[in-house]
């Protein structure tokens, strides 16, 4: 193992190549990745680097995007197989539909997308600016998708606006239940638990807090509580887990793992690398279209 990642190290410097790694991600890849965070921070590190190579360790939508974001530079998925179930709940088609049912309303989607859909969109959005971003349109109406639980979720947020929500869901968090919760907070009364906002109503609803993978992390570490019970992705227990170890942290189940997020190893970053394979490349009219949706999304999150 650490002469993997000494191999890795070694060609990330011989191909001025960067690592972004999503907090979802098995947490042997934060060994070599050079940022780990959620969408957002991903999406701006992307940006932000000066590599001629980027080897994106999460699902191919933010390969995508950090290709969006940077044209002139490689983008490789280390595993061509990382998808994601809710972003392939809606094509250009059903996007297209679900629009015509409500004209000139301002459509937000979720960066857990595909760059077609974010082509026809009129702003992108993460679980971590999702408020902040529906806020800015200033209007009583909005479209959002794919994810309906998000979506309403910001709605309970915000007074005097309705999110109409495409039906996507995150089958992942939905493995959540509303007694899962109930029997947490019996067994463990003085914890804190801490939920991300794709889980359904039912379950947030009786969270100590509910945020995207960066804010349950910050809550956890900034919080005096000393357990908190984990609804969210399996990565974000293993981080803080391993970071923390002066708090106990539970997971609130054995299965909430999202197998799309955890194809990608260390092998398969060291393969990608010296082959420079499975590249993601986006049809430039389309990239130019998506990248408008999700410099709005940067713009606003400022």
């Amino acid at each position: 193992m650490n002469q993997l990642i000494e191999n890795i190290t070694k060609l990330k410097k011989e191909k001025n190549a960067v690592i972004l790694a999503h907090c979802y991600q098995n947490a042997e890849i934060d060994d070599v990745a050079d940022y780990v965070g959620d969408s957002l921070y991903l999406s701006q590190m992307a940006a932000k680097t000066n590599a001629d190579i980027i080897v994106f360790a999460g699902v191919y939508f933010m390969a995508q995007t950090a290709k969006i974001l940077s044209p002139d530079k490689k983008v490789l998925l280390p595993n061509i197989k990382s998808g994601c179930q809710m972003a392939d709940m809606v094509n250009l088609q059903q996007l297209r539909e679900f629009k015509s049912k409500y004209p000139d309303i301002p459509t937000v989607c979720y960066i857990n997308s595909t760059a077609e859909v974010k082509s026809e969109c009129d702003i992108c959005c993460t679980s971590s600016n999702a408020i902040k971003i529906v806020e800015s349109l200033k209007t009583d109406k909005v479209l959002f998708l794919p994810d309906t639980y998000l979506g309403k979720w910001v709605e309970s947020k915000l007074d005097g606006v309705e999110v109409i929500t495409y039906p996507g869901y995150c089958p992942t968090h939905l493995r959540i239940k509303a007694e899962d919760i109930k029997k947490a907070r019996q067994a463990y009364p003085n914890a804190k638990i801490l939920t991300h906002p794709e889980c359904h109503k039912s379950v947030t609803e009786i969270s100590d807090y509910v945020g995207s993978t960066t804010g349950i992390m910050k809550y956890a570490k900034e919080n005096d509580a000393k357990q908190f019970i984990i609804a969210t992705e399996k990565g974000v227990y293993d981080r803080l887990k391993r970071d923390f170890p002066e708090k106990e942290f539970i997971m609130i189940k054995d299965n909430i793992v999202c197998q799309n997020m955890k194809w990608h190893t260390l092998e398969d970053i060291y393969n990608s690398l010296i082959k420079e394979e499975h590249e993601i490349n986006v049809d430039k009219d389309l990239a130019t279209k998506a990248l408008g949706c999700i410099n709005r999304m940067l713009e606003v999150s400022k």
